[in-house]
């Protein structure tokens, strides 16, 4: 009965889309997914095309940029909303067996939308429904599924698990964990314990024969490549196995403003001297952003540095005074909580707000944007520093981030995981160009371009490296249907500098006919 059911609902599928695709594979791959998933959850229920009334609402819900939402984007033939392994396992097997591409999509916060658009004919694996969290009170150790958002992460830890207990990641909640946890994944806990990826000790994931691998069955090569080559080059993982690191039960945070005109270039010149050499319990974000001035249409920089100190404020006040004096911290700039409420505080939640936001799970977008990336290895200069704030203003990029790295970031290895940028690099840097405009993309797209030019000799060189979770394929791409090396070399060493052959020559070894790609993926080196 199951089967008949199935076949059913792959007639009134194929019968509904008719001529209106072009693709001949497609109807085969319809057929092909109940093959191989289980009767009693059918895939087809949760797969949806252009003639179900909700695929709309299914694909717009997790793209995260309205420029990505015009008649001119590129749609999937379908979107398969999986709820089980075999759904995922399905879906690949199918798509390869009929020369449809996938796009993974966990949270939909892929800067340049890689994990929903493509220029073939493509379906999408939406991985939102496979959301769970298990993580045992004993160990503080457990397995996070793909499709879980770092918020779910952070409330299931500090309400089932522990109050002392955290995971280092991101401060956005809604960003889903596979493709975090693929790109690196950093957060204020990064100077203390490192990245994401350094806390990952096992992986599931589904290969392009439609195998589920662990750590042991996929070998150390893979598991090595996925946390922090890109997943999505190699695999689908379903699910992570974390540890969590310990925190106080007291954290300190605070968000110290300052104008330009406030001497703020002689403390971010400071900030960035001290910060190699600081307790690596501190994490101090400098963010400048354009903000409305005093006059009418006037736009102004300020600067805000934003905080987290893993201890109680007198001690921070304390060691700022010593170490970071230009700042000019004070006790009633902070404000004690626990680990948990930080991450409120540092998701810009209204104040009071309950621990319940991290859970909700917007859908949709209101604005645009675009963003690239650096890594500064050495001090700017205070007159560039200065230059910088004129050049956010005539070039109207909205706000920058500028995140420290050292402590325990410097003591990893480059080749210890595919994200490289570690020692020798005193933060990172985040460009961003925000609009609700319509028809206004390619121009401030070209503005932003300016900025980064401008920074060009103040910023890593050879390669001018780029952060994997930060998309851009201004830096380099290729077309959806085949990856060129030559061209992949140019972004592969951005991103991964020289862990991009070991990189490709996985690729080689788990997918060689180069099923998993897409602008920015990974080609297989077979020499």
């Amino acid at each position: 009965m199951a089967q008949t059911s199935s076949l059913l609902f792959v007639s009134i599928f194929l019968f509904a889309i008719g001529m209106a695709t072009c693709d001949p594979d497609f109807p085969n791959f319809l057929k092909c997914l109940p093959n191989y998933t289980n009767s009693s959850n059918p895939i087809l229920e949760t797969t949806y095309t252009h003639n179900n009334s909700s695929f709309e609402s299914k694909l717009r819900a997790y793209i995260r940029f309205r420029k990505f939402l015009t008649p001119e984007t590129p749609k999937p033939l379908a979107l398969i909303a999986a709820k089980d392994e075999t759904h995922v396992q399905a879906t690949v097997i199918c798509a390869n067996s009929n020369d449809l591409q996938i796009r993974i999509r966990s949270g939909g916060h892929d800067f340049e939308g890689l994990s929903y658009i493509s220029d073939v004919p493509f379906v999408i694996l939406d991985m939102f429904n496979m959301r769970a969290i298990n993580i045992d009170t004993d160990s503080f150790s457990g397995w996070v599924q793909s499709g879980a958002t770092l918020g779910e992460l952070y409330h299931t830890i500090a309400t089932k698990i522990s109050k002392t207990h955290a995971f280092p990641a991101g401060v956005c909640p809604t960003v889903g964990v596979g493709g975090h946890f693929s790109g690196g994944g950093y957060g204020n806990l990064m100077r203390k314990y490192g990245l994401s990826i350094d806390n990952i000790v096992n992986a599931r994931i589904v290969d392009v024969n439609g195998n589920i691998l662990d750590r042991q069955s996929m070998g150390e090569d893979l598991f090595w490549a996925i946390r922090g080559g890109g997943a999505a080059s190699f695999g689908v993982v379903l699910e992570w196995y974390i540890n969590l690191v310990r925190v106080p039960e007291t954290v300190t945070v605070f968000r110290v403003r300052r104008n330009v005109d406030q001497s703020v270039t002689d403390t971010v010149f400071q900030w960035q001297e001290i910060f190699p050499k600081l307790d690596k319990d501190v994490y101090i974000r400098v963010m400048p952003i354009l903000v409305n001035g005093s006059k009418v249409g006037e736009r102004i920089v300020e600067v805000s540095f934003i905080g987290m100190f893993l201890g109680k404020s007198e001690k921070l006040v304390e060691l700022m005074n010593k170490s970071f004096p230009k700042l000019g911290l004070v006790r009633e700039d902070c404000k004690e909580m626990s680990w948990i409420e930080s991450t409120v505080f540092w998701a810009e939640s209204p104040n009071g707000s309950s621990i319940d936001v991290l859970i909700q799970r917007p859908e949709g977008s209101k604005v645009s944007g675009w963003f690239k990336s650096d890594f500064v290895k050495d001090v700017i200069p205070k007159t560039v520093i200065n230059s910088m704030w004129k050049w956010m203003l005539e070039y109207k990029v909205d706000w920058m981030e500028m995140n420290p790295l050292g402590g325990r970031m410097s003591e990893i290895s480059e080749t210890k995981t595919p994200f490289p940028h570690r020692g020798g690099n005193l933060f990172l840097m985040e460009y961003a160009s925000m609009w609700k405009e319509e028809g206004v993309v390619q121009r401030r797209v070209n503005l932003l371009r300016k900025m980064y030019q401008l920074m060009t000799p103040y910023v890593s060189r050879n390669p001018r490296e780029a952060f994997l979770n930060y998309r851009d394929i201004d830096i380099g791409k290729n077309p959806s249907n085949l990856t060129r090396f030559r061209e992949a070399q140019v972004y592969g060493r951005k991103y991964h500098k020289n862990n991009f052959v070991r990189l490709a020559r996985v690729k080689a070894r788990v997918d060689p006919g180069n099923f998993f790609k897409h602008q920015q993926s990974i080609p297989p080196l077979f020499s």
